[in-house]
């Protein structure tokens, strides 16, 4: 017998593979003391085969709670819980279904005009919770894994032209000025420039590494400067410390001072993140090659075949930044450039890994 009366109450004690288990039962009725040790040897036993042990009252809200504590949240995760708490907060993990994520989607379009892209950020953040809940043993299975998501539509993005460009430029607050020249020259990520550090910028080889990304092929990537880019850095020239700021101090947030640039130059409206295309179409336009083009935006290759051993030397890269700076130089010199270029010969495709050229939606 594995139950032991002190005072006025039963404890259970019991071996499992050699490691003695004790607790109390709370209870001074024997009946009731046994059915509660059958329960602490039923778990301690599912412990031991490492069987899943999951609370049936636990909502969406609590283990949303539970992930910003103990895993790393990130700030779009934060960002898209605003919109998943009011539908699913007090909703059961054990009660989730796929009609409930196409509710969902009906609600948010109820709330607000949003596109379906939107929502299938929203759904994936959910989904990645609840992966992050199968690995930590706090449920059986993800509900959401199945879910099917609404495909999305292609938008076509603005590309920002050397005349709108050279209306905006004027108009902006010197320290904008700086960023989004560094976001037309470099292709950089709005989060990549406002974290990029001097200790990672050497301006005796006119290279520029990136400090953080977002992505793995991103991270510590080589970009050589332009000479714009360059004279701008010469300028403000430090050892260390945060490249753009304001104030002396480092910046989180543009968008207050983008939008108010792009009004006061009268342009459509841009999104801070086009630049990072303006740049990718821009090569694409001077002649360089995709691999290039990647190599140089820190994209990933996704699925293509053999593109973890491509590699793409830093010459390479060098003569990408001299095309595109060649090109906007052709290009700012107008009808001039279209003369000279209908009897100029070809343009000799860039030196590197050769791939077939197109374009990865997305």
């Amino acid at each position: 017998m594995s139950l032991w009366k002190r005072g006025n109450t039963w404890w259970s004690f019991f071996y499992i593979d050699g490691v003695r288990h004790q607790a109390s039962t709370g209870t001074s009725n024997k009946r009731q003391a046994e059915q509660i040790e059958q329960k602490f040897k039923a778990d301690a036993n599912a412990r031991r085969y490492q069987l899943v042990q999951y609370d049936p009252h636990l909502t969406v809200g609590n283990l949303i709670v539970r992930f910003i504590t103990d895993a790393p949240a990130k700030s779009h995760h934060l960002f898209q819980f605003k919109t998943l708490l009011p539908f699913f907060g007090d909703t059961l993990v054990l009660r989730l279904n796929r009609n409930m994520a196409h509710e969902y989607r009906l609600w948010r379009k109820r709330q607000k005009p949003v596109c379906d892209a939107t929502v299938n950020r929203a759904l994936s953040v959910l989904r990645h919770v609840l992966f992050w809940a199968v690995d930590e043993s706090l449920i059986q299975s993800n509900p959401m894994t199945r879910v099917p998501l609404v495909r999305e539509r292609r938008l076509k993005r603005p590309v920002m032209s050397l005349a709108e460009e050279d209306r905006m430029l004027p108009v902006l607050l010197e320290y904008l000025r700086r960023i989004v020249i560094a976001a037309l020259d470099t292709g950089m990520r709005r989060g990549e420039i406002l974290k990029q550090r001097w200790e990672d910028i050497d301006l005796s080889r006119k290279l520029l590494s990136v400090t953080r990304s977002k992505t793995a092929e991103g991270e510590s990537r080589e970009i050589p400067l332009t000479k714009r880019l360059f004279n701008l850095l010469m300028e403000q020239r430090q050892n260390s410390g945060i490249v753009f700021t304001y104030n002396g101090g480092p910046i989180s947030w543009i968008r207050k001072g983008w939008l108010g640039g792009i009004k006061r130059a009268g342009l459509r409206h841009f999104r801070f993140h086009d630049l990072r295309h303006t740049f990718n179409t821009r090569l694409m336009e001077a002649g360089v090659i995709q691999d290039v083009r990647m190599a140089l935006m820190g994209h990933s290759a996704g699925s293509r075949v053999h593109s973890i051993y491509t590699h793409v030397e830093m010459p390479v890269k060098c003569e990408a930044i001299a095309r595109l700076e060649k090109w906007v130089q052709q290009q700012s010199q107008g009808g001039q450039h279209a003369s000279e270029t209908a009897d100029a010969p070809s343009v000799e495709p860039v030196q590197g890994p050769q791939a077939v050229e197109e374009e990865v939606p997305g």
